[in-house]
């Protein structure tokens, strides 16, 4: 989870443009609105301001089935042209208001189930008066996943690193004399 002093935030009164930037500029796909008090007051994605295309009214249905040539400038007008739709509207504007959130003591396992089974690429973590704590990502989960496969990896590593040194003791038959450790002894005889 990414605490709230390292977040990444916007206001409902950050423009569009400065929001792009910041996207851009941390390499993010979204934020947490929130006003004043860091109550959170909704969430704006990447999605949101692609979005906002089809809420200006300007989307086109390509019915083609084969691309042109120069789609790839089209593509790069169509981008202009939406940005350019941007100018003067606020986050405000585009966010989802009232977001999916956890709270602070919402368990893990919850919170990643809500993650995996939802669209959502985040969520907000509120404590008890709806301020923002937090934020919990898919990258998150990927990371702990990582560290718990990690870790289990090494785990394994060392059990066997251990029953190969038991063993190794046994057929010298030093159980009973290693360390005075009754646990060597009992693993020893395990091991028979």
């Amino acid at each position: 989870m990414t605490r709230k002093e390292s977040l990444i935030v916007v206001k409902p009164t950050t423009t569009v443009d400065e929001a792009l930037e910041t996207l851009v500029e941390k390499r993010i796909t979204g934020f947490p609105v929130i006003d004043d008090d860091w109550k959170l007051v909704g969430v704006v994605s990447d999605y949101d301001l692609l979005a906002l295309d089809s809420i200006s009214g300007g989307g086109q249905h390509d019915t083609n089935m084969f691309p042109d040539v120069d789609s790839s400038w089209k593509t790069f007008n169509e981008i202009q042209k939406l940005l350019n739709k941007t100018y003067g509207k606020v986050v405000g504007d585009l966010m989802t208001a009232a977001p999916l959130v956890v709270r602070k003591n919402t368990n893990l396992e919850d919170a990643v189930r809500l993650l995996l089974t939802t669209k959502y690429h985040r969520l907000p973590v509120v404590d008890g008066g709806g301020k923002l704590v937090g934020l919990i990502t898919r990258g998150d989960v990927v990371r702990a996943a990582l560290q718990i496969k990690h870790a289990s990896e090494k785990i394994n590593l060392l059990e066997s690193i251990i029953q190969s040194e038991l063993v190794s003791i046994y057929s010298r038959q030093e159980c009973s004399s290693i360390f005075g450790v009754v646990i060597i002894y009992e693993f020893c005889q395990y091991w028979r």
